[in-house]
């Protein structure tokens, strides 16, 4: 087992020292109307950067009047960082403009590819764990935080297969990607939880080999136990052993952002207060 690290903010290298804002939300459709009701009751909100790339419209409208009363974060899904093909430049174009109107003190997406040859598959793919893609990926990372001018992190992601090439693991891989891109990292724990019982290792082995002074945000979430495997499909709350990995998690981190998300059977505004009361809950139990 990889030898655990406690790191505080303190350590962070100085261009991913960002703020801590607590307990955060999927920003959602939904949910828009109840947010504007019940101004700070979640710490912050975290956006899919796709969904606000038009020129205007209700969206922006929407997303203009959330960040004019919460912390905002940008979250995508669809840049294709370890792809076969490079950074689409008309998408970072466009991320970059949305960067720029709502300033997110961080940006992320995630380890994964989405398609191949022009073709989007709208699935977040896993690479296999090898010398190559550090390189690649890490080139790429660098690449885009240069460009959007703001802290940029990479999410873990959840998988179903592994590759016969894999020489790293998968914590490896993602630790040295970042190192070398000197860049921030997104910490999926029910993700972790859920590749962990589909590929049978130990997810606090995860935990532990990551370089925690990177980790910008936590995701948790739920999912779904189809017996032989589970399925990441963000459609209920995380159950008890993921939040006992995210107390193990932020005793190695210090405080981070932490994110619940909710993405399928999603409930009313007022249902999900008391889950981010519950991370809450452990937040404090660990952070004090």
């Amino acid at each position: 087992m990889s030898e655990a690290r406690q790191i505080r903010p303190a350590h962070r290298p100085a261009h991913l020292r960002v703020p801590d804002f607590g307990v955060g939300l999927g920003l959602r459709a939904p949910h828009y109307a109840a947010i504007q009701e019940a101004p700070g009751s979640v710490g912050f909100f975290e956006a899919i950067s796709e969904n606000y790339f038009g020129p205007g419209g209700r969206p922006l409208q929407h997303l203009d009047r959330v960040r004019a009363q919460h912390p905002l974060v940008l979250h995508g899904v669809s840049l294709s960082i370890g792809g076969p093909d490079e950074p689409n430049r008309e998408y970072l174009e466009n991320l970059r403009k949305l960067v720029r109107r709502v300033r997110p003190p961080w940006v992320s997406d995630h380890f994964c590819f989405c398609g191949a040859g022009g073709a989007h598959l709208h699935d977040l793919l896993p690479l296999p764990y090898t010398a190559e893609t550090v390189e690649r990926v890490a080139r790429r990372a660098r690449l885009v935080q240069d460009f959007l001018e703001v802290p940029f992190a990479l999410e873990n992601t959840s998988s179903y297969l592994t590759y016969s090439s894999s020489q790293l693991t998968e914590w490896d891989c993602i630790g040295q990607v970042a190192e070398q891109a000197d860049c921030g990292l997104l910490f999926d724990v029910n993700n972790v939880w859920v590749s962990a019982f589909n590929h049978g290792f130990e997810p606090r082995d995860f935990v532990r080999g990551l370089p925690h002074e990177r980790i910008l945000q936590i995701h948790l979430a739920g999912h779904t136990d189809k017996g032989t495997h589970l399925l990441d499909t963000h459609s209920c709350a995380p159950i008890d052993p993921v939040l006992e990995l995210y107390r193990e998690t932020l005793a190695l981190t210090g405080p981070v952002s932490t994110l619940l998300e909710w993405d399928e059977d999603i409930p009313a505004f007022s249902e999900l207060l008391p889950e981010l009361a519950r991370i809450a809950s452990v937040r404090s139990e660990v952070l004090g």
